[in-house]
């Protein structure tokens, strides 16, 4: 059986929204949704048209990439964009409002950031009530879109770089630039060691359970 080719994203929703004219159209994605510690990142990115051939295989859904290729697409992306933004929000932040309205919070950030501001969204599987701009949300946009694409990528270089330059540095001996926060037999052996540090979620079960806290 001959293999199947791998589909990669493309322009073609953003062409689509645009319909012939010079609509601005962000990807919007985020990472770090489902981790113990740490904030959720998210990124908006406006491309100026389809990717160049030769980087088509480096942009794609930042998990199907390996971490070379992320850093090698971060860095040419955030000099070809139109422009990019980043938004967070903190582990204080996602325990006081929920992990969903604290993405939305972050995506909200990132747009905002965005320089020219952007005539249309195209959200990876979230809606953004508060956000007056008109948009487009998708299941798995980023594996569709390479504008949505390029925000996961853009997203999850930013938050990696975080978990390993800032928080292991800062919080010793939970393992954070290995796991960049997910919930790893080696990041709940730590946590039961250690404790909770001051970027762990208190909300989320795991956390809750090594703490004596949950229900």
């Amino acid at each position: 059986m001959p293999k199947t080719a791998r589909v990669l994203p493309d322009f073609s929703i953003e062409t689509e929204i645009a319909n012939g004219s010079n609509l601005l159209v962000a990807g919007v994605d985020e990472v770090g949704r489902g981790t113990l510690a740490g904030p959720v990142v998210a990124a908006a990115a406006i491309l100026p048209g389809p990717v160049p051939t030769e980087y088509k295989e480096l942009v794609n859904d930042s998990k199907l990439l390996s971490a070379a290729q992320r850093e090698k697409a971060f860095a040419w992306l955030i000099d070809w964009c139109v422009g990019y933004g980043v938004g967070a929000c903190t582990s204080d932040e996602i325990d006081s409002m929920g992990i969903v309205p604290a993405t939305r919070q972050a995506m909200s950030r990132a747009i905002a950031e965005l320089e020219p501001p952007p005539d249309h969204l195209l959200i990876d599987a979230v809606e953004l009530g508060a956000v007056a701009i008109p948009q487009t949300s998708m299941i798995r946009a980023d594996s569709r879109s390479q504008s949505a694409a390029a925000a996961s990528i853009i997203a999850k270089v930013t938050r990696d770089k975080l978990m390993v330059s800032v928080f292991d540095v800062e919080y010793p001996g939970y393992g954070f630039a290995a796991h960049k926060g997910y919930g790893t037999a080696g990041h709940i052996s730590a946590l039961k060691k250690l404790g909770a540090s001051p970027i762990h979620r208190h909300s989320f079960k795991p956390v809750a359970v090594v703490l004596g806290t949950s229900d």
